[in-house]
């Protein structure tokens, strides 16, 4: 493990002093010394498109830091249907400290970059850190905060309106910026259109009407059917409506 030195980062592995999650995520709650001894408990994980990080009512072993890539969050029903629930972009956090079982089901959307720690590792340090415990209290009320508003765009807006605020949700934690003060994104969509649909309530026809909509508006670029370009972030926001929620607001 490499290590670099200096006044405010002495014995931080060096992974650590670019990540997301140590400046705006989990660890950004703990100082040098709590951060390099919970560094020794982790493992970084490359996970592919499709593959599960936690079972629905899975035993849970382990949390983890989403370092890149999107996770896909889902309930099942008792007679197999799944519904998307919720989407986790870097720096978010998996788990629910001191649950013995998982209640969701977590799944690689995309290519997905996580690190992971023990659960007894985390829930130690919570006791000994209030600011940890702090920020994992804050991150979960903002978690009920963005399931409100997301409640507000299933329930009140029209099917352009819940296209527009998926892609500007996207466009907000994965875009990288192509324009003048970051007023242009692009990106890779990271579901499907089928899972589109699903997440937004409405038919996969109606999401792709949608998406063509945009596209002949000017509000979007598409190529190759999943590379998205915004050349205009306001226009897009335009779109979406009264309100989107509060994590993709600037």
């Amino acid at each position: 493990m490499t290590l670099r030195h200096g006044l405010h980062s002495s014995g931080i592995p060096a992974y650590c002093l670019s990540c997301q999650a140590r400046h705006r995520g989990l660890c950004s709650a703990l100082d040098p010394d709590r951060l390099a001894k919970l560094a020794k408990t982790s493992s970084r994980h490359r996970v592919e498109p499709g593959v599960e990080l936690v079972g629905d009512a899975e035993a849970l072993n382990s949390y983890s830091n989403v370092l890149s890539g999107v996770v896909k969050l889902t309930k099942s029903l008792s007679d197999g249907r799944q519904q998307i629930v919720g989407l986790r972009f870097a720096p978010d956090f998996l788990g629910q400290p001191f649950k013995a079982k998982s209640a969701i089901h977590a799944e690689a959307a995309t290519t997905v970059s996580i690190c992971s720690f023990p659960k007894e590792a985390i829930e130690k340090m919570m006791k000994q850190s209030p600011e940890l415990e702090h920020r994992l209290l804050k991150q979960t009320l903002n978690e009920l905060d963005e399931a409100r508003e997301w409640m507000v765009t299933l329930g009140c807006k029209t099917a352009p309106e819940k296209v527009a605020s998926f892609l500007l949700m996207i466009a907000r934690n994965i875009g990288s910026s192509v324009g003048p003060a970051g007023r242009s994104a692009c990106f890779e969509l990271p579901l499907t259109r089928a899972d589109i649909s699903d997440f937004l309530g409405i038919t996969n026809e109606t999401v792709s009407r949608q998406l063509t909509r945009l596209r002949m508006d000017g509000v979007i670029r598409i190529e190759n059917s999943r590379r998205v370009t915004v050349d205009d972030m306001s226009r897009l926001e335009q779109r979406c409506g009264g309100r989107w929620p509060r994590r993709y607001r600037r």
